[in-house]
C-alpha cells in the first residue's frame, strides 16, 4: 500500500528507487504502468501514466480501497504460513457466476480445501463437498447454520503499517468470536481448527444414550435394576432427552418382581415423568404452530428465531407434519437469503456502474482543461 502521508511518500520513493509499479490484473486494473503522486493537501496516492498523446488514461479497475488486494495478502499470508511448515497448496482466485476478481480465494491444501468469502458475492455452499467455507467478517450467517454445524471460520485483515495481517475467527452459537493469527492455526482431519475448535468439540453434551438389551454376565436384582432406570431417567430430563425418558418409562412398566416401596417410587417417577412428557410435547406443538404462521405470514426475522428454537430444542422424532413446517421454514429462510444476496450484487453492481459514470466525467472535465475539445464546433 502506498503511504498516505507526503512524508512517508519521500521515504517509500527512496527506498524503492529502483521499483517500477503497474496497475494488477488481479486487482481488476488495465495493467497500465503507474506512478506516485505526492501531495501536501491532500492524500497521496498512485496514478497512472498519462497516454502517448498525454491524455488522461482510463481504467476500469471499480474497487481502489484498503480492502480491495485483500485476496492477494490472503494468498500471501497463507504461502507463509505453509512453508513455515513444509507444506504446500494450490490457490485459485475464482470467479464463481462472474463475480469480481478478489470475492472468493479457493485454497487446496493434500487432503483438504478452503473457500474464503472476502465478500457477499458469493453465497457460501455449506453443503457442498470438497471445500470448506471461512467467511468475511461481514457475511452474515444464520444462526441454525451454527447449531447445525457447532462453529463457522471467519477471517479478517487489519492494516498494519503499508501491509494487511490475516486474523482466523472461530463463531459457534451464543458464542462470541474468537480471533487468533494464522501461527496458531492448525490444518486437521476436520478442516481448517484454532484453539477455539477444540474448546468447542470438548464443549458439545454427549448424545444421548441408545438402549440395548443387557448383556447379562451375573444375576442383577430387579431392585436395584430399578434404581438403574431410575437414573436414567433422571438423567433424561435433566438433559430434556424426551425420547430417551419415554422409553425408560416403558423399560420401567415392563419390570417385574420388584418391592413394594421401590414400586411405589417407579410408578410416582413415570407419572411425573409422562406430565412432564406432555408438556413438551404441548410446547413442541405450539412452535410448530407458531413457525407454520410465521412461514404463512412471510415474517423471516420470527421464521429465523422459531426455527433455531426448534432445532436446538426439538431436533429429532419429528411427526410428518412437522417434517414439512420445518422444511417450509428452512425453504423461506433460503429464498430470504437469495433475495438478500440478490439486493446485496444489485447494489454493488450500481455502486460499480456510478464509480465508472464518475471517472468519465472526471476523465471529460481533465480533457477540457487540457483543451482537447477546443477544435470542436458546436452546431446550432
Amino acid at each position: 500500500m502506498l503511504p498516505l502521508e507526503a512524508i512517508e511518500l519521500d521515504a517509500f520513493r527512496r527506498r524503492h528507487s529502483d521499483h517500477t509499479f503497474w496497475c494488477g490484473l488481479l486487482l481488476g486494473g488495465c495493467g497500465g504502468q503507474l506512478t506516485t503522486k505526492l501531495y501536501t493537501d491532500r492524500i497521496c496516492h498512485f496514478a497512472h501514466n498519462p497516454g502517448a498523446e498525454g491524455h488522461s488514461h482510463l481504467c476500469g479497475r471499480s474497487s481502489r480501497g484498503v480492502s480491495s488486494a485483500d485476496h492477494l495478502y490472503v494468498k500471501s499470508a497463507a504461502v507463509a504460513w505453509l512453508r513455515a511448515r513444509g507444506e504446500g497448496a494450490d490457490f485459485d482466485f475464482a470467479r464463481p457466476g462472474g463475480a469480481p476478481i478478489g470475492s472468493v480465494v479457493d485454497i487446496r491444501f493434500q487432503h483438504a480445501a478452503l473457500r474464503v468469502h472476502l465478500d457477499g458475492e458469493v453465497v457460501p455452499a455449506w453443503d457442498e463437498e470438497g471445500h470448506e467455507p471461512v467467511l468475511g467478517a461481514s457475511v452474515p450467517v444464520d444462526q441454525d447454520m451454527l447449531i447445525r454445524r457447532w462453529y463457522v471460520h471467519r477471517i479478517r485483515l487489519d492494516s498494519q503499517g503499508t501491509t494487511r495481517q490475516v486474523q482466523i475467527g472461530t463463531e459457534a452459537f451464543a458464542r462470541p468470536t474468537e480471533w487468533f493469527g494464522l501461527d496458531e492455526c492448525e490444518v486437521t482431519q476436520r478442516g481448517l481448527s484454532t484453539p477455539a475448535v477444540e474448546r468447542i468439540v470438548a464443549s458439545r453434551s454427549a448424545p444421548p444414550p441408545r438402549w440395548s438389551p443387557a448383556k447379562t454376565r451375573k444375576a442383577v436384582s430387579p431392585d436395584a435394576r430399578a434404581w438403574a432406570l431410575l437414573s436414567r431417567l433422571n438423567d433424561a430430563r435433566n438433559f430434556a432427552w424426551e425420547g430417551t425418558a419415554s422409553h425408560v418409562c416403558w423399560e420401567i412398566a415392563r419390570l417385574d418382581e420388584v418391592s413394594q416401596h421401590v414400586r411405589e417410587q417407579l410408578d410416582a417417577a413415570v407419572e411425573e415423568t409422562r406430565g412432564w412428557l406432555e408438556e413438551k410435547a404441548e410446547e413442541r406443538r405450539e412452535l410448530f404452530s407458531q413457525l407454520d404462521q410465521a412461514v404463512s405470514a412471510q415474517d423471516t426475522a420470527r421464521v429465523r428465531k422459531l426455527l433455531t428454537s426448534i432445532n436446538t430444542t426439538a431436533p429429532d422424532d419429528r411427526t410428518k407434519d412437522e417434517h414439512a413446517v420445518a422444511d417450509r421454514a428452512a425453504e423461506h429462510l433460503a429464498a430470504a437469503a437469495r433475495a438478500t444476496q440478490e439486493r446485496i450484487v444489485a447494489r454493488n453492481t450500481a455502486a460499480r456502474a456510478a464509480s465508472d459514470a464518475s471517472s468519465r466525467v472526471a476523465s471529460i472535465l481533465n480533457n477540457l482543461r487540457r483543451g482537447k475539445y477546443e477544435d470542436l464546433v458546436l452546431q446550432p
